[in-house]
């Protein structure tokens, strides 16, 4: 067992800068074993806003730490990352039920994040502007002040961080509160490496909790905007409550991505992309492959080649074994799955490979014949589910990969280049990708959807500036002038 699960600084505590003892106290359990693997405090609504108020009082000295102190501070704490790479990586895998490539994947990613940060601190925030030669006038960014950040459980490492590091390298404090299930991914880890760094205290609190946790950092009046990642029926209610509070809120939401192959793509290179996109992470995030959108002419082919990859697949724990994919995250979710396969057969789809499983670990699983109307079509699945649906046109690839409420992610894998761009250029997402699958993020790109997938704010990249800051209008005259009353 790792030294830090061992030691466990958080057991049963928040985090403010320094452990403190929860009122509440709850076990994390490993979807592996369905056994505990560590214990954290559980934050109320009160630990919400007492956090929020520390936050608001540690900002004020935080916005006037130099900029190469702060970004200073972000190296140091991706060095820690480096520094126990490893160790990071298997807890990771462990707590959010991911191979350990994909826990591996997570902290690089993170490390990446906060040399990010570290070089945001240091850029220009402002722009001098035309105006009278007897006065100067300047816009610049300012820190918001405090920022609430809820993570999700599926990759809860780089979903908070993404938000945390950019606010921080800005001069704002974070209250950051991850899903219970995957406490010390969504926030403690990240918590061990600012403290290593030297962040100061109070900065960045950690409070893990229900949804009245999430109700109270949305309607605290410290926090100035939210920042949430989740389900799309959750982030409506954040969405409301921030909106009636006048609060800046930035929402990446669930997916209904469609990846659509063209007849003319390598069918090998093809199946591979589904794959990948389909069964990642159990399928278990926003910008999956949810619609494999196939031409009729190559679909038997495909489907042919994506029963073999799903059968072949193992399934197992992938902290003690060699697998490609490990359980989903509760049984609540796994049943969803399952109800959904089960309804798209009786509905009248083919089931081509899996459709079972044991425990939490359901097996990789192909739907050919999936139609609109059916929930495999129409939901957001979250499981290793390939749902395998049929056109004749481009146009109609286009119809279907629209019909959706969701505007997340997009791809069209052709070797026409321009005919794969044109079909494109008619997706309404907000991530879109040519010869590949939908399942893409690099940290230093804008990441986030449209319509039920995100207000459209969009986090990382370009997006920080403007997303954690806000701008404030200066002039400055010599004098104050005479005006005629």
């Amino acid at each position: 067992m790792s030294n830090l699960l061992e030691q466990a600084p958080w057991k049963g505590k928040l985090y403010n800068g320094q452990w403190q003892t929860a009122s509440q106290v709850r076990d994390v359990i490993e979807p592996a074993t369905l056994e505990p693997i560590t214990q954290t405090g559980i934050a109320s609504a009160d630990d919400v806003l007492t956090a929020c108020h520390q936050a608001q009082q540690a900002q004020k000295e935080w916005a006037a730490v130099p900029p190469r102190e702060k970004s200073t501070l972000f190296l140091k704490a991706a060095d820690y990352l480096d520094q126990n790479f490893d160790e990071l990586s298997m807890i990771i895998a462990r707590e959010t039920g991911g191979i350990v490539p994909k826990g591996q994947h997570e902290v690089r990613e993170v490390a990446t994040i906060l040399r990010l940060a570290a070089g945001l601190a240091m850029q220009p925030t402002g722009y001098t502007l035309a105006t009278d030669i007897n006065k100067q006038s300047y816009a610049q960014r300012i820190p918001l002040g405090v920022i609430g950040v809820i993570s999700p459980f599926n990759f809860p490492f780089i979903l908070s961080t993404r938000s945390v590091a950019p606010a921080l390298a800005l001069g704002n404090a974070v209250v950051s509160k991850p899903d219970p299930q995957t406490p010390m991914t969504g926030g403690y880890l990240l918590a061990l490496a600012l403290e290593y760094a030297g962040f100061p205290k109070g900065i960045y609190q950690v409070v893990p909790g229900d949804a009245d946790a999430g109700a109270a950092l949305c309607e605290a009046p410290e926090v100035a905007m939210v920042a949430f990642t989740g389900s799309t029926a959750a982030g409506r209610k954040v969405g409301e409550t921030c909106g009636r509070n006048l609060k800046k809120v930035a929402l990446e939401l669930g997916g209904k991505s469609s990846l659509i192959i063209l007849e003319d793509a390598d069918l090998e290179l093809a199946a591979s992309n589904v794959a990948w996109g389909t069964y990642m992470h159990q399928g278990q995030i926003c910008m999956a492959s949810g619609r494999v959108l196939v031409h009729e002419s190559i679909a038997d082919q495909l489907i042919a080649k994506m029963a073999e990859k799903a059968s072949h697949l193992p399934v197992g724990n992938p902290a003690t074994e060699q697998v490609a994919l490990g359980p989903l995250i509760n049984e609540r979710q796994l049943q969803r799955v399952h109800s959904i396969v089960e309804d798209a057969v009786k509905a009248g789809a083919k089931l081509e490979a899996g459709g079972s499983y044991e425990k939490l670990f359901y097996k990789p699983t192909v739907l050919s014949g999936v139609k609109p109307g059916m929930r495999a079509f129409d939901e957001e699945i979250f499981g290793p589910v390939a749902t395998i649906v049929t056109f004749k046109t481009d146009e109609e690839a286009i119809a279907l990969a629209t019909q959706t409420e969701y505007g997340l992610a997009g791809a069209v894998i052709s070797p026409d280049v321009a005919r794969a761009k044109k079909i494109g250029s008619q997706l309404h997402v907000g991530l879109l990708h040519i010869n590949d699958q939908t399942v893409n993020d690099e940290c230093n790109n804008p990441f986030g959807g449209c319509g039920a997938s995100g207000n459209g704010q969009g986090v990382c990249g370009p997006n920080d500036l403007d997303t954690y800051t806000h701008w404030q209008w200066v002039t400055e005259k010599s004098a104050p002038p005479k005006y005629p009353f």
